[in-house]
């Protein structure tokens, strides 16, 4: 039993606490106001003639050096200080560790993007990743850490009596995990590249740096007080431009309650624009261009061949003609680049289809901000199953990342770290204030830079383009590119390709402020990306040392060795995860918010259904509880596996596309939850019932006794 009782309070004294907390509040207090001071200079610098570059260079290289400061000066080989922070974090730095270990380079670079791209469908990434926190409080954080166990997978082996669920357990944290920090890597070497301009592959190893040093030195001490720093830095870098641009546009300096007549305008001017003439020219121009691939399809060797010869005529006419260097060169390229077998033909055609048939479109491809789902509920029969369909993928998103935010492992280990179940409690509450804070305003931003892209972008000649265009473009010209379709020198919205990735790191370039503010923009996305990258490195790398060296291969190790091991896995998780961000920008077939979208997927799956009915549900067995993961964590991988692009290609899938009921693979956890109840409550109905001792402990935690029993300090 003595592995499985709850924790016996712990908590220092009140006294020492409130100390505590005093000199925390003093010295973020001081580091807040150097940060501001700090901004203040290089802006001032900035005006005096410092290079871009160089600002650049000095925002990575502070904030790395800051967190890297941080990380030294928490260095500990104590298991307690290293894998729970000792367990006293107050609640509301607690709560702003947590937003900020919540506040992913998804949240900060990609959901903002999302509402700029979808409009009201990225709404469900700001409900369901909200409303997860409800459920975390409710169901899970302050039971959680009346068990005091250290990880998600250590809860699992106490609660459910054996290894066999503590494996299961340690291999799912780490899939989601090592599927979450893959996206946190590649934002950091997006925003190291656009900071410094070095190659995207240097950026991450860049980045990883400041990662490895936090987490590597002092495990979640080091990270808990890093995470602090990081959401001030980023919370300050996100709400800046965004006021900017609401007073820029209307003159009020508080854009969550003025985006509403902003949107009314962004409406307006869509109307516009929807039956503008040249919008329809450039429409019609993807729409032939999307034709001719689809016959280039019928015949794919006969596409082949004319192709060639068209190419190498086009070379020959510039070579006797005596064109400019640069125009043979670029025909010289274009012939080379043809493909050179008719796989790769037909996949070059298809892609060509796909994509000038999905620009083909008013508004380059993007619904109406104000439109709720796409189709038509009273229109034809099309149009009718459209707009269930996307009705239908909306509510599983919700419900995706609802469910997943509740059983993601890296947030709820930090309910581990606060002194005692009621400051868990509190810390919850606290964290939802602080995720509010952004999740309020990522509306706004994305409603206040369509704004400015449809009423002060459109309709200007190219050559009068603002410069931020043509600098994001050579950082990734998939992210952002612009063509004169239409041959008219006049910038129409359809001649504009944006990924939604950047258009947060735009911001303060579109709305005209100065570099500085990019730089600070980009610090704080780096912030973000690294706060919930070393949450997830630390969670990877306990998983494997504690819970499966120590708890399962080794239990007389001692603790240096345990956090040795743990720190030597996390050097390798981290090269790995590097290694896979970087193919995936290779690829370019998944982008940050799928990659995180996946990974509340596989946690809500796998993990929800066994933590809440460990906890609410005595009879609930072990044998239930292994199957229910595995067949939920199954069912969920399998529908991603076969159907999204990426992992269709990792897995080797063949197969045709096959979605249930049209939803699409970044809610297919809508599957494997109910499926992961429903084994783990037959199963369990079928097998014993758990121990005596483990029910009663399963009581003792839900309804605590008052006569002095072992857990009345803790609640």
């Amino acid at each position: 039993m003595a592995g499985l009782a709850p924790e016996a309070g712990g908590a220092a004294p009140a006294g020492s606490n409130k100390a505590f907390k005093q000199q925390l509040n003093k010295v973020y207090s001081w580091y807040t106001g150097g940060f501001l001071v700090f901004i203040v200079l290089l802006a001032i610098l900035e005006q005096m003639g410092l290079p871009r570059n160089y600002i650049g260079f000095i925002f990575l290289l502070a904030t790395i050096l800051l967190y890297g400061g941080i990380g030294v000066m928490s260095r500990t080989n104590d298991a307690s200080e290293y894998y729970v922070a000792g367990r006293r974090v107050p609640a509301v730095y607690n709560g702003m560790a947590t937003g900020a270990d919540w506040m992913s380079a998804a949240s900060f670079i990609g959901m903002a993007g999302t509402l700029y791209l979808t409009g009201y469908g990225g709404l469900a990434f700001i409900m369901g990743w909200t409303g997860g926190y409800c459920l975390v409080a409710l169901f899970l954080a302050p039971y959680l850490r009346k068990f005091g166990q250290f990880t998600i997978p250590d809860f699992l082996g106490a609660r459910y009596g054996g290894n066999l669920a503590r494996l299961v357990g340690i291999i799912i944290a780490i899939v989601c995990s090592f599927v979450y920090v893959v996206a946190q890597i590649y934002g950091v070497g997006l925003i190291t590249t656009r900071l410094t301009g070095v190659d995207f592959g240097l950026g991450i190893f860049l980045g990883l740096g400041g990662i490895l040093v936090c987490s590597f030195l002092g495990g979640m001490r080091a990270v808990t007080w890093t995470q602090v720093a990081q959401y001030i830095i980023l919370i300050i870098a996100y709400l800046i431009p965004v006021i900017w641009l609401s007073v820029k546009q209307t003159g009020v300096p508080v854009p969550q309650v003025i985006y509403g007549q902003q949107l009314a305008k962004v409406t307006e001017r869509e109307k516009q624009l929807r039956e503008d003439p040249k919008e329809k020219e450039v429409i019609a121009i993807f729409k032939a261009r999307a034709d001719a691939a689809t016959e280039k399809l019928k015949d794919v060797p006969a596409a082949m061949s004319a192709d060639k010869q068209a190419a190498e005529k086009k070379l020959a006419d510039l070579n006797e003609a005596n064109a400019p260097a640069a125009d043979i060169q670029a025909a010289q390229k274009a012939l080379d680049a043809l493909p050179a077998t008719e796989a790769d033909a037909k996949k070059a055609y298809t892609a060509a289809k796909t994509s000038n048939e999905a620009r083909a479109r008013p508004l380059a491809g993007m619904p109406g901000h104000a439109t709720v789902y796409a189709g038509d509920p009273n229109g034809d029969a099309k149009a009718q199953k459209t707009f269930n369909e996307s009705r239908l993928n909306f509510m599983a998103l919700v419900f995706c990342l609802m469910v997943g935010t509740a059983a993601l492992p890296h947030i709820l280990m930090r309910y581990y770290t606060t002194p005692s179940v009621k400051e868990a409690r509190e810390s919850v509450t606290w964290s939802l204030f602080f995720i509010f804070l952004l999740y309020f305003t990522a509306p706004a931003l994305a409603v206040l830079v369509k704004y400015e892209v449809l009423n002060n972008l459109v309709g200007l000649p190219f050559d009068k383009l603002p410069v931020w265009i043509g600098n994001w473009a050579k950082v990734d010209p998939t992210l952002l590119s612009v063509a004169d379709i239409n041959k008219d020198n006049i910038f129409q919205l359809g001649e504009l390709r944006i990924g939604g990735d950047i258009i947060v790191l735009a911001t303060p370039e579109i709305g005209g402020l100065p570099y500085v503010i990019s730089g600070m923009v980009a610090a704080g996305g780096l912030a973000a990306a690294l706060s919930t990258a070393d949450g997830l490195l630390l969670t990877i790398a306990n998983a494997l040392s504690h819970d499966l060296y120590y708890k399962m291969i080794d239990p007389n190790a001692s603790t240096a060795r345990r956090v040795s091991i743990s720190k030597a896995l996390l050097l390798v998780v981290a090269l790995a995860a590097a290694y896979t961000a970087y193919t995936v920008y290779v690829t370019k077939q998944a982008d940050i918010l799928f990659l995180v979208s996946a990974a509340f997927s596989f946690a809500a799956a796998g993990f929800f259904p066994a933590l809440v009915l460990g906890i609410f549900w005595k009879r609930a067995t072990s044998a239930g509880a292994v199957l229910g993961m595995i067949a939920g964590f199954g069912v969920t991988l399998y529908y991603m596996a076969t159907n999204h692009a990426w992992m269709r290609t990792i897995f080797g899938v063949t197969q045709p596309v096959d979605l249930w009921y049209g939803v699409l693979p970044i809610s297919a956890g809508l599957f494997g939850v109910p499926v992961g109840f429903a084994v783990i409550i037959l199963v369990s109905l079928f097998t014993p019932a758990p121990k005596a001792e483990i029910q009663e402990l399963i009581e003792h935690v839900r309804y605590p006794r008052i006569t002095g029993d072992i857990n009345t300090q803790a609640t």
